[in-house]
């Protein structure tokens, strides 16, 4: 096995562990988080009937011509206040924030931090 396989296979073990852990018992709907080399995503999804409610990404139409660069902290910041303000005026106010397997710093800290402050409960 070679370095990025081993690296590939420790990021899909700690997606896992950390989705179990977020699903079980669990009633709200859940924010999951998504980034790649070149844009940042967020979406709220009910688990119960499989459904994305909202959604917001660094390639959104709203934010696409803001941003400067798509995979930076400010673009993440600006996903996470983007996804809030949707949310609330969609009703909904307390998720269960999934951090996808990512450390919970930087893109991911900032995204949650902006959230939070448009309104989500987590």
């Amino acid at each position: 096995m070679n370095r990025l396989t081993a690296k590939r296979n420790a990021h899909v073990a700690r997606k896992r562990r950390v989705n179990k852990a977020v699903r079980k018992g669990n009633t709200r709907p859940r924010l999951t988080v998504y980034k790649s080399l070149k844009h940042i995503y967020a979406q709220i999804i009910d688990d119960d009937s499989g459904r994305t409610l909202v959604e917001a990404s660094s390639l959104g139409r709203d934010l696409r011509d803001q941003l400067k660069k798509s995979s930076d902290v400010e673009a993440a910041k600006a996903v996470g206040a983007a996804l809030g303000r949707k949310a609330v005026a969609r009703e909904i106010t307390k998720v269960a924030f999934d951090r996808n397997g990512y450390a919970y710093h930087g893109k991911v800290k900032a995204l949650a931090d902006a959230a939070r402050a448009a309104g989500l409960e987590f």
